[in-house]
C-alpha cells in the first residue's frame, strides 16, 4: 500500500485535480465582467473573523483540495473583477497562471547557472530588452528580483558602492551618508536608507509642487545644506511615478543636477516606467535613459504575477560591485562577472524563475499588449478625472498623469473623516474596492485603474455609490 508521501506525489491524482482547478479558475475569469449584484470584489470580514475561520479550518483534513481552493477564492479580494480599482495590483494575464504552474513545478534556484540555466538566460534577454526600450545603450543590463522594495534597496547599495568602500571597510566614525528623494517617494526608499544605516538624518526629503512632483528647483539648496552639515550625498532618486498620485518627476532636470554633482541617479519606475511601451505616453519618462539605475515592476503595469521586478543598470558591470563575496560551493571563479550566476548580483540565491511569466507574455501576445494596456488605463484615468470635475459633489486633488486618481466627496465639516467613513462603507459593502491616501495632510479617496476591463459605466456607478454612502453619513451626522 502506498504511504502518504507516495500518494502526495501521485501524477494521476495531480492530473485529476489540475483539470478541476483549471475549470474553477476559468469560471472565475469568466465572471470578471459580470454586473450581477451578488458578485463582490471584496468579501469583507474583520481580521478576527478571518483568523477564527482559518484556525478552525486548519484542524480539518482537506480530502479534496479543490474545496480549499474555492474557499480561499471566496474569502479573498478579487483583482480580476472590473470594479477592483484599489491598490496597484494587476489582474494577471491568464497565460501567466499557466506559466506560474510550470515555474512551481520546475522550482529552479537561480544563484548558480546549473540550477537556473533557463531562468538566468531569460533574465539577461528580458532585462536587456527592457533597458533598450527605456533608451539605454548596449552596455545596460540587469536582473529580476522579488519586488520594488528589494530592487530599490539594491540600487541604493550600488550607489553606495560607487561612492564608498563601506561594503569592505565598514562605516568610519561620524560618517553620514545621505540620499535626496521626493517627499512623495514610496516608503521603501526611506526603509532602504534606514536598512543601510543612513538613519533619518540621511534621508533628505525634498518638497513637491502642486502636482506632487519633486521640486527640482530646490535640489541645489537641499544638497548644499547637506554638504554644510558634513553629509556625503551619494544619490538622488526620481519617481516615475509616485505611489500615492502616480506623478512623474522631471527626470531630465534631476539628471542634469546629478551629472553636475557626480551623484548616482536612481529612478523608482516601478509603476510608471512601462510608459516606454506607449508612443502616446513615452514623453512622461523623458530622461530615464540618463539614470544610473531604474526599477521596473513587471507585476504592476505589465500584467505579471507578483513579485517580479527588473532592476536595470546603465552600466551592467555596476551590478557586480554591490555584493563582492566568496562562495566556493557556488562559483568556481569568485571575482569574475558572470551573468549566468545570478547570486553574484542579487540578494537572492534560491530565487523563483518569475521572469518566465513576462517572457511567456512576450512570446504569446507580443509587446503590443503592453501598449494597449497602458493606453487603455492611462486614458481611463483622464476620463475618470473629467467625470469627477463634472460632478459638483466631488473634488479632484490634481490632474492625473496616469491611471491613479485621487479625489474626495465635498460637504460641510471634516472632509477627511467623512471620506474615511465613505471608504469604510464601500469596502464593507464589497461591490467596489477603493483605497485612501493622505495629500497635504488631508484624506482622499484613491483609485488605481489597473483592470482594462473596467468601463466608464463602472466608474459612473462608483461615483453614484459614493454619493449614496455620503448622503447616509451626512443624514446621520457621522
Amino acid at each position: 500500500m502506498d504511504n502518504t508521501l507516495n500518494q502526495a506525489y501521485s501524477a494521476e491524482e495531480f492530473r485529476r485535480q489540475g483539470h478541476e482547478l483549471i475549470e474553477l479558475l476559468a469560471n472565475y475569469l469568466a465572471e470578471a465582467t459580470t454586473d450581477k449584484e451578488s458578485v463582490q470584489v471584496t468579501p469583507w470580514q474583520e481580521p478576527a473573523q478571518q483568523l477564527a475561520y482559518w484556525q478552525e479550518d486548519f484542524t480539518k483534513p482537506a480530502t479534496n483540495p479543490l474545496a480549499l481552493f474555492q474557499d480561499v477564492m471566496d474569502k479573498s479580494i478579487q483583482v480580476h473583477r472590473k470594479r477592483y480599482v484599489g491598490h496597484q495590483t494587476t489582474p494577471t494575464l491568464p497565460i501567466t497562471i499557466l506559466s506560474s504552474a510550470l515555474m512551481a513545478t520546475l522550482n529552479q534556484g537561480m544563484g548558480v547557472y546549473e540550477m537556473g540555466m533557463v531562468g538566468n538566460t531569460l533574465e539577461k534577454i528580458m532585462t536587456e530588452y527592457l533597458a533598450q526600450k527605456l533608451g539605454f545603450d548596449q552596455e545596460a543590463s540587469g536582473f529580476v528580483t522579488s519586488g520594488g522594495s528589494l530592487g530599490n534597496l539594491t540600487a541604493l547599495l550600488a550607489a553606495r558602492a560607487a561612492a564608498t568602500d563601506i561594503w569592505n571597510a565598514g562605516y568610519k566614525d561620524g560618517q553620514q551618508l545621505a540620499v535626496l528623494v521626493s517627499e512623495e517617494a514610496h516608503y521603501c526608499i526611506d526603509r532602504a536608507a534606514r536598512i543601510m544605516g543612513l538613519g533619518s538624518e540621511g534621508i533628505i526629503k525634498v518638497p513637491v509642487n502642486e502636482k506632487f512632483q519633486l521640486r527640482t528647483d530646490l535640489l541645489e539648496q537641499y544638497y548644499q545644506q547637506a554638504i554644510s552639515q558634513g553629509k556625503q550625498v551619494i544619490a538622488v532618486i526620481g519617481c516615475a511615478g509616485t505611489t500615492s498620485t502616480g506623478s512623474y518627476d522631471d527626470l531630465e532636470a534631476i539628471a542634469d543636477f546629478s551629472e553636475k554633482h557626480q551623484l548616482w541617479f536612481h529612478i523608482d519606475g516601478a509603476h510608471g516606467a512601462p510608459a516606454a511601451f506607449s508612443p502616446k505616453y513615452r514623453h512622461l519618462i523623458k530622461g530615464i535613459e540618463r539614470a544610473d539605475s531604474v526599477v521596473v515592476d513587471y507585476h504592476k503595469m505589465m500584467m505579471t504575477p507578483s513579485l517580479s521586478t527588473a532592476l536595470i543598470f546603465k552600466r551592467g558591470s555596476d551590478a557586480y560591485k554591490i555584493f563582492s563575496q566568496r562562495a566556493q560551493y557556488l562559483w568556481t571563479e569568485q571575482d569574475t562577472e558572470e551573468w549566468y550566476n545570478g547570486g553574484k548580483r542579487s540578494f537572492e540565491c534560491t530565487k523563483a524563475m518569475s521572469v518566465l511569466n513576462v517572457y511567456t507574455i512576450f512570446r504569446t501576445h507580443g509587446e503590443e499588449v503592453f501598449r494597449e494596456n497602458i493606453e487603455q488605463l492611462y486614458g481611463l484615468g483622464t476620463t475618470f478625472a473629467s467625470m469627477i470635475k463634472a460632478n459638483p459633489a466631488f473634488e479632484l486633488a490634481y490632474e492625473p498623469q496616469c491611471n491613479i486618481v485621487c479625489f474626495r466627496y465635498k460637504a460641510e465639516g471634516d472632509l477627511s473623516s467623512l471620506n474615511k467613513e465613505i471608504r469604510r462603507l464601500v469596502l464593507e459593502e464589497g461591490r467596489f474596492y477603493v483605497v485612501q491616501t493622505i495629500l497635504n495632510g488631508q484624506s482622499y479617496l484613491r483609485v488605481s485603474l489597473m483592470n482594462p476591463l473596467t468601463s466608464e459605466q463602472d466608474l459612473e456607478e462608483l461615483l453614484q455609490n459614493i454619493e449614496e454612502k455620503a448622503a447616509s453619513l451626512v443624514a446621520s451626522e457621522i
